[in-house]
């Protein structure tokens, strides 16, 4: 086994190891103002959303996670198998390994065997180059492909990057050129609306902002340090729910995804409330397809789905689109960040009646 395939299947483990049911996230520190009279069928309701130019019939995606080993082969074909019965979208993980190492291509292959006819992303570093990019495309023959941003995660992992001059630049080529959407997005350290400024001003329209409170490569990567450990940056970065709002400023130069410490169905709308157009599960799906199977998962999600309807209708809400006219009430704590950062926090209050 070469070393990146030990360190993918350690990633699973680790990942697996810090799963928690329980919600973790700012989401429970948001809920909904109700209102009495939806006005609304259910019959109505649509959960379809538009994504970096393509439409999906649900506002949720499996996300980019693993790959790279014989193990984590079999995971992504579970995977690809869950997003095929249910019509979700679905990313795979770092495609890296498979750019070294084209013996493992097929542990990221297998998801586009299983899935001939999916929505399927590929997944590549911020320090790749624009050919290595289109090497991972075509390894997925993807429909568009994620740009990961995970500096945390490198600096405390042992044999991580320790070089980001570049980062920037490559991002920019590779938005230009690649030929197919690219959506950039964090790993779980969340992001600041200099960061979106940023990505913006290269050219970038598809932005995950990726917060913590899900999996957390922070303390994936110390887990696997044998000297040095970095215990006290486990917590580092921003919630989900803290960049959907720092996002707010951008409105209008880019679609935002959410994804990190998304678990429920209830939680996927409250994020689909603050503006994203989709929200992606990892940890949540790797659990379900390792401890239940693929058929099993994918009846938890149609289950999800009715879920999200039954949301929207008490809110009065017919499209995700319309979900950004909810009222939303946020804890004492969400408020000091927005106060601190000049956020109009007021506003989701009181947006129904606009």
């Amino acid at each position: 086994m070469t070393l990146d395939s030990n360190r993918k299947d350690q990633h699973v483990d680790l990942a697996e190891k810090q799963y928690q049911p329980a919600d973790l996230s700012d989401f429970g520190k948001m809920r909904f103002v109700h209102h009495s009279l939806p006005n609304l069928k259910l019959a109505d309701i649509s959960l379809q959303t538009e994504l970096a130019g393509m439409s999906l019939a649900a506002p949720f995606y499996i996300n980019g996670m693993t790959g790279g080993s014989e193990r984590t082969k079999q995971i992504n074909a579970d995977l690809a198998m869950v997003a095929k019965m249910t019509g979700l979208a679905m990313a795979s993980g770092s495609v890296s390994a498979a750019l070294k190492d084209p013996s493992v291509s097929d542990s990221f292959s297998v998801i586009r065997k299983v899935n001939p006819n999916g929505k399927i992303f590929a997944n590549i570093g911020a320090h790749h180059s624009l050919e290595n990019a289109k090497r991972a495309v075509d390894i997925l023959e993807a429909d568009a492909l994620q740009i990961h941003i995970n500096a945390p995660q490198e600096m405390i992992m042992p044999e991580g990057d320790r070089d980001f001059t570049m980062w920037l630049r490559q991002i920019e080529e590779i938005t230009t050129h690649v030929g197919i959407p690219v959506i950039v997005k964090e790993v779980g350290f969340g992001m600041s609306r200099e960061t979106i400024g940023q990505l913006i001003d290269v050219g970038v329209r598809t932005i995950d902002v990726s917060g913590k409170g899900g999996t957390n490569f922070a303390a994936i990567e110390n887990a696997r340090r044998t000297a040095i450990a970095y215990d006290d940056l486990e917590n580092w970065g921003q919630s989900t729910l803290i960049s959907l709002l720092e996002a707010d400023v951008h409105r209008g130069k880019a679609e935002f995804l959410a994804s990190g410490g998304i678990k429920t169905p209830l939680d996927i709308v409250k994020a689909l409330s603050l503006g994203a157009k989709a929200v992606g599960l990892s940890g949540q799906f790797l659990h379900m397809v390792i401890s239940d199977g693929p058929e099993k998962t994918a009846e938890t999600v149609e289950a999800w789905k009715e879920q999200i309807t039954t949301v929207m209708a008490m809110l009065g809400k017919k499209s995700v689109a319309e979900l950004a006219q909810t009222d939303l009430f946020f804890q004492r704590d969400i408020l000091d960040w927005c106060e601190m950062r000049g956020i109009d926090f007021r506003q989701y209050a009181n947006r129904s009646t606009k």
